[in-house]
């Protein structure tokens, strides 16, 4: 039996909205080490200057922005219009070898002749039942149906937790050719001084990441309570805080830099299939205050401090101790420090390519 070839042209869909971007630009950059050349195709809003800056400066990437839909911002499927038909057609005139879709409802009749990589970063179904409990609505369950699709046609599916594949195989049975690849993040350079406030990041307007609570606990922390990230999103009106010191969206660089002199990292999420803002502040030696739930503990048991996500003064009570607890502080930091090192870039970009790998053996043998 021949060894199966790991692809060179790499045809990645990637959007500019939350982390799939950050994922998608990382991950390309890395996988240039391994020889392998990727087109990203963007859905969604346009990418802002920088970002588009930041893929020029890669010698092995190529954007182009045909403006694909997001199935989350659209109403219903007939919105998505030929997504795949016209990401089959960018992969074939470019002559990509593989295609990784960041939404796995991409790959709902996408045709055959190219092996395809889904990632399911998240979905509707699964956040449903975290944030909602239950089903999803009638008037939603085309995004489902859509999605199941996807991962049926799909050679292979990645996720960021086994939490997280629990929670589709709860939302759709067990997907088969399943592969847990953990996001990954850039280490610092060097330390910085901390100071006396904590921090929390995230897009603020979802749900899922539970802002009420982030708000609340404000009130009654010791310590400043800082939140970076949108307080408005698409379809979603502008979130008022009522305690919690607003910095808004901040560029990678300066949400990094905050989570440096942050002394305190706090998550009261509901709904977090990997959580990389959680990673990137445990590799700046932030203490961890998480909510805990099944992701969080599985990435963070044992080096951060968890509390039901809807409890705000147990947050703060622990903040609180915290403040007062130099030593606890350092060594939950130092803990967190040392578990963020096992998330490197280099290792996701190899365990990516084996699964590119696999999937192309899994195309080649349907054939």
């Amino acid at each position: 039996m021949h060894a199966v070839k790991r692809p060179r042209r790499v045809l990645m869909t990637i959007d500019a909205v939350g982390g799939v971007w950050r994922y998608g630009v990382d991950l390309a950059r890395e996988l240039g080490a391994g020889g392998i050349v990727c087109l990203l195709a963007g859905s969604g809003p346009e990418p802002d200057a920088a970002q588009r800056e930041e893929c020029w400066a890669l010698c092995n990437v190529s954007l182009e922005w045909p403006g694909l839909p997001l199935d989350w911002m659209v109403m219903d499927a007939a919105s998505l219009g030929e997504a795949a038909g016209t990401l089959a057609t960018m992969a074939r005139d470019w002559g990509a070898d593989l295609v990784h879709l960041n939404l796995p409802s991409q790959a709902a009749g996408f045709p055959d002749g190219v092996p395809v990589v889904v990632t399911s970063h998240s979905c509707l179904a699964t956040w449903w039942r975290a944030v909602k409990g239950g089903d999803l609505p009638p008037n939603w369950r085309w995004q489902q149906e859509l999605t199941a699709r996807g991962m049926q046609r799909a050679d292979a599916i990645m996720v960021p937790t086994a939490s997280h594949g629990d929670a589709l195989a709860a939302a759709y049975g067990r997907p088969d050719r399943l592969h847990i690849v953990a996001n990954a993040t850039a280490l610092p350079k060097a330390a910085s001084a901390k100071e006396p406030f904590v921090l929390a990041a995230g897009r603020w307007w979802d749900e899922g990441k539970n802002v009420a609570t982030a708000d609340a606990v404000a009130a009654l922390s010791h310590w400043p309570i800082r939140l970076a990230g949108a307080l408005e999103g698409p379809n979603v009106a502008r979130i008022v805080l009522h305690h919690a010191q607003e910095l808004g969206p901040l560029t990678p660089e300066a949400t990094c830099a905050a989570m440096s002199r942050a002394e305190i990292f706090f998550s009261p999420a509901l709904y977090e299939p990997f959580g990389l803002a959680v990673l990137e502040a445990a590799a700046r030696s932030c203490a961890l205050i998480l909510a805990d739930i099944p992701s969080l503990r599985e990435l963070w048991t044992d080096v951060a401090l968890f509390v039901d996500p809807r409890d705000a003064g147990g947050f703060a009570a622990v903040i609180n101790r915290l403040a007062e607890a130099p030593a606890e502080r350092r060594a939950l930091g130092q803990r967190a420090a040392v578990r963020a090192r096992a998330f490197t870039l280099t290792r996701q970009a190899e365990q990516v390519r084996q699964v590119y790998a696999e999937a192309r053996g899994a195309d080649a043998l349907a054939a």
